[in-house]
């Protein structure tokens, strides 16, 4: 993306800010920031980036912020800017100011662990509490000194959320203000996790199945078993004491706790996992997904409504149960059963009690229920319910009369009464049913009444949760377990015909390449027989048909053949480094590294479609280890066509190296390969770097590894470098199986024949 001089000179004199280093990104992070933020939100964005560089802080806070805030804001909302510009003043306002780079430094960790707008405040909230209760005061007004452990806080925070709930992390947090406050050695070590005291106590709250580290399996189920696809928004239980949120899904997404306990089931049933707790809940409201069309509540009363609900889950909850019997167990293991009679109608409101009976006797399969319940008009409606659902999958409107009935035939006077019996008919697993709702007084609009979902958009659905991959150490030599988040996703798609235009620039060296290729091309083939469709009439078969076609019996209609070429058995996988060097012009070119990249590419998949070689092409670049972008070019199973051809010309660079991880991830798909030489291509213009890491050999190591991993796996991977001091490094990665091109000019000649060579 390109910007007039004028509009960024605008830009900059909004953000009137004199470091030389944020005038050298400034271009780069104003693309990204256009790119990701919306008008208001840039705005924003400049306004809160100039206070940072007027603070006089140094150049670090506002260059950390130009750089990372976008990404935030895609994972959190633009909406928590206001909070997060109000707690880095409030940092600025007290002598913690030297913690606001702490904080900005481990934005994007903590905004990964807290993906919403409301549980990322909780965690300011928190933060603004340790500060204020750790600072001391001298004369007792204002704070005279900072707090010896916010900034080993804020350093700490990505490393404690991957291990603690909000809530958890609150309990933590507290109990070390409470027990160190005033011993400010012994308080860093308790936030840096270095006493016995602060990991005990981590090990306390540590419990129980965190929704962040399994969205990428949850993301699966509810595609895989659901065909449904929405966000899953995490929740904290902690810091809502008056009123308990619930499970809910809208628009937006799946909100769902940020932790569950695994439980004991109910009536001494086994117990039940907190990730199976995720998957009923999903279940749950995946079914009101399916089966749920919201009606008018307005002509209905409260405990109406509160009935129709009742029956509405067990309805949709029954639908679930017959399509994956499997559910049934987690359902009733987490649904309450309520003891009959355990309610005093004569003193309390037992409305309540009596749905929950009858919600969980629903629940049980006809032939062999389980219930126990004596009540006569609860086994009556559990029967009407049951002859309802036999018919076919009843619908809201049936099932919400037959509620209605239940209500006018049980209700009593003691209904009315304001104690209502709560012991045993809460159901956790189930979400508010606001879906089920709509009201003719939100507006006189006619259009209104016939509003639909809005489903989610293939833009937020093109990216898959994270893939955690370890990484090496080898100070330690140990993996780093879960040290990578890797994200994949399908790369943008541009215009195909550029492509075309390439291949047609370098016509000499594509037929050149043909009459190479013709000789490498098996040349013996295998028929296939029987076959409805192919190249060739098999004459044996053909004649056959023939005869029963003329005897009067069925004609076998596979009479045709077709042909498969044999002798050549190699699956290749082509990995590219996208990272932002790909844009320096190439010694002796008007060209950048990326453009005549894009060149080689294009005529080597040319070559490996005329051989016929399964093959793949991806990309990779990072922002650090919790930013590793693996982008999807070209897969296994697509043809050299202008899908493919549009996606590399819209091939872009940025960011760092991180090889390690890109390889790994390629291993994984190129593994899964049939075939009897499975070959990974690298194509990079430099060592393995990223922005996080100052050691140069960390990341050379782990790549060294990487290789050491895809050879055990039967995968030969091969480095084609274009950096002429890579002979420093590269053999340390790759041993001998490597090339470096020193005129990188030459690379769209070298770069197929060079495949060839290692495939003859």
């Amino acid at each position: 993306m390109t910007f007039s001089d004028a509009l960024l000179k605008e830009w900059a004199a909004k953000l009137n800010c004199g470091f030389p280093q944020v005038a050298e990104v400034f271009v780069e992070c104003m693309t990204d920031a256009t790119r990701q933020l919306t008008p208001q939100g840039f705005d924003a964005y400049l306004e809160e980036a100039h206070f940072l560089g007027r603070m006089g802080r140094g150049v670090e806070p506002v260059l950390i912020f130009l750089q990372e805030w976008p990404q935030v804001a895609t994972l959190c909302g633009e909406t928590v800017l206001p909070t997060l510009s109000s707690a880095i003043r409030v940092l600025y306002k007290s002598p913690n100011g030297n913690a606001i780079t702490a904080l900005l430094q481990n934005l994007i960790a903590i905004a990964k662990r807290l993906p919403t707008h409301t549980i990322f405040k909780q965690y300011l909230h928190l933060s603004n509490d340790l500060m204020e209760r750790t600072s001391v005061s001298i004369h007792g007004t204002h704070k005279s000194y900072a707090s010896p452990s916010l900034v080993d806080f804020f350093q700490q925070s990505p490393y404690l959320l991957s291990q603690l709930s909000i809530d958890g992390l609150k309990n933590w947090v507290e109990y070390g203000i409470r027990n160190y406050g005033h011993h400010p050695e012994r308080q860093r070590d308790y936030f840096t996790v270095q006493s016995a005291d602060s990991k005990a106590v981590l090990q306390r709250e540590r419990h129980g199945t965190l929704l962040v580290d399994h969205m990428r399996a949850l993301d699966l189920y509810l595609l895989g078993f659901w065909q449904d696809a929405a966000y899953l928004v995490p929740y904290s239980l902690g810091f809502d004491e008056l009123r308990k949120p619930v499970p809910y899904f809208d628009k937006f997404g799946i909100r769902m706790p940020d932790v569950y306990d695994d439980i004991q089931g109910k009536n001494g049933s086994q117990s039940i996992s907190g990730i199976d707790r995720y998957r009923s809940t999903l279940a749950h409201m995946a079914a009101h997904r399916r089966w749920t069309t919201a009606i008018f509540a307005d002509n209905f009363s409260p405990f109406q409504r509160m009935a129709i609900e009742f029956f509405e889950d067990a309805r949709v909850e029954t639908l679930a149960m017959r399509l994956y019997p499997g559910l049934r167990r987690l359902f009733i293991g987490q649904h309450p059963a309520p003891i009959e009679g355990a309610c005093n109608p004569e003193t309390h409101s037992c409305l309540r009690h009596r749905l929950a009976m009858l919600s969980r006797a629903l629940l049980d399969p006809t032939d062999a229920p389980t219930h126990a319940y004596q009540n006569a008009d609860l086994n009556v409606f559990v029967k009407r319910f049951h002859d309802e659902m036999s018919k076919g999958e009843s619908s809201t409107e049936d099932i919400a009369n037959l509620a209605l009935s239940y209500v006018a035939k049980t209700r009593l006077q003691s209904d009315q009464l304001p104690n209502t019996f709560f012991t045993d008919t809460v159901i956790d697993y189930r979400d508010d049913n606001r879906h089920m709702w709509k009201f003719y007084e939100d507006s006189d609009d006619e259009e209104t009444f016939d509003e639909h979902k809005q489903s989610v958009s293939t833009e937020e659905l093109d990216e898959l949760p994270p893939r955690l991959y370890p990484e090496w150490d080898y100070s330690s030599q140990t993996y780093r377990p879960d040290w990578v988040n890797l994200y994949e996703r399908l790369h943008p798609s541009g215009n195909p015909a550029l492509i075309d235009t390439l291949l047609d620039k370098h016509s000499a060296l594509v037929k050149q390449l043909k009459r190479l290729l013709d000789l490498l091309k098996p040349q013996s083939k295998k028929r296939i027989r029987y076959q409805e469709n192919g190249s060739d009439l098999d004459l044996d078969i053909a004649i056959r048909s023939l005869i029963d076609f003329k005897s009067g019996s069925t004609p076998d209609p596979r009479i045709n053949m077709s042909h498969q070429t044999d002798g050549r058995s190699i699956a290749v996988t082509l990995l590219l480094d996208l990272s932002a060097s790909l844009n320096e012009k190439a010694g002796g070119t008007g060209q950048t590294i990326l453009e005549l990249s894009q060149e080689a590419v294009s005529v080597l998949a040319w070559s490996i479609e005329q051989l016929g070689d399964p093959f793949a092409i991806a990309g990779f670049h990072s922002n650090m280890r919790h930013d590793v972008r693996y982008l999807h070019i070209k897969g296994f199973s697509e043809h050299w066509d202008n899908a493919v051809k549009g996606r590399l010309a819209a091939m872009d660079a940025g960011y760092s190296t991180r090889m390690g991880a890109a390889m790994r991830h390629a291993g994984h798909y190129l593994q899964a390969q049939k075939a009897d030489k499975k070959l990974m291509l690298i194509l990079t213009d430099g060592q393995p770097a990223d922005i996080d890491v100052h050691d140069d050999q960390t990341l050379i190591q782990d790549a060294r590894q990487a290789v050491k991993e895809l050879d055990s796996q039967g995968i030969f991977s091969y480095c084609i470098n274009l950096d002429p001091k890579a002979d420093a490094y590269v053999s340390d990665i790759f041993g001998r199986q490597y090339t470096v091109i020193d005129k990188v000019e030459r690379l769209p000649e070298q770069l197929p024949k060079l495949f060839m060579a290692l495939t003859r």
